[in-house]
């Protein structure tokens, strides 16, 4: 896989990142999103592929990109088809630092140190360049607005827009509440970007813990409502507190 494109984790990121703050909207539905988008992106390149709920690998071979590498390594060690509900509700510790991080080496973000509180450090993140985001954005906004069938990159990324609650981010307020009903609807052109996107609203409804017995439970799709006034976390510390917000 060459590094020209873009992967989705990628561009997710990039759509979540406020330009004016340099926190992340939906910090922790965002993590779930991440994973997701890595099983899309590896679905794009070739080497997983839907089995019903579940994801099966089917070219081990490596991507090129170390953080998709790791994710499809680890889905190789289980040895059968795992559940996408339940790869996606695995614990992801730091996953969203680490696409912050790389890119900042990839020099799409530099990273703004600060205080809160006066005394606490933290980071925050800032596009260095923001006519990407403004591509990512576009390709969503026409989408939305044309009703033509988009491509699987963009069906899929709008999937893991709306299931991680970016739709009132990206398109607020009662003027938006047409342009957030469209972009829920784009999760049908896609189905492993709708699986997956399905995957990240159940594991936030709790349907994950529910026993695999009794699979005709209600699935509680809807879109979760997103977070306000989250605070950003400190830089140093504990693990969930090195995350940027």
């Amino acid at each position: 896989m060459g590094r020209s494109r873009r992967t989705l984790p990628e561009e997710l990121l990039l759509l979540a990142l406020d330009p004016t703050t340099g926190t992340t909207a939906q910090p922790q539905s965002l993590d779930l999103g991440l994973a997701g988008a890595q099983l899309v992106e590896l679905a794009l390149a070739g080497r997983i592929a839907p089995d019903g709920d579940r994801i099966a690998v089917v070219a081990p071979r490596p991507t090129g990109d170390p953080t998709l590498d790791c994710a499809l390594e680890l889905l190789r060690r289980r040895g059968a088809p795992v559940r996408a509900v339940h790869w996606i509700g695995g614990p992801r510790l730091g996953l969203r630092q680490t696409y912050l991080s790389h890119l900042e080496r990839c020099g799409m973000v530099h990273a703004v140190a600060g205080q809160m509180c006066g005394v606490l450090p933290t980071t925050r993140y800032q596009a260095t360049d923001t006519a990407i985001s403004r591509e990512i954005r576009s390709r969503l906004d026409s989408a939305i607005r044309t009703g033509v069938p988009p491509d699987p990159r963009t069906a899929a990324l709008a999937a893991l827009a709306h299931a991680v609650g970016l739709g009132k981010h990206l398109y607020p307020g009662n003027e938006g509440r047409s342009s957030r009903s469209r972009l829920r609807d784009l999760i049908r052109h896609d189905p492993m970007g709708g699986l997956v996107a399905h995957a990240v609203m159940d594991v936030q409804n709790g349907v994950a813990a529910q026993p695999r017995r009794s699979p005709a439970a209600p699935t509680g799709r809807g879109a979760p409502e997103p977070a306000r006034g989250v605070p950003m976390q400190p830089r140093h510390g504990s693990m969930a507190r090195a995350v940027a917000h």
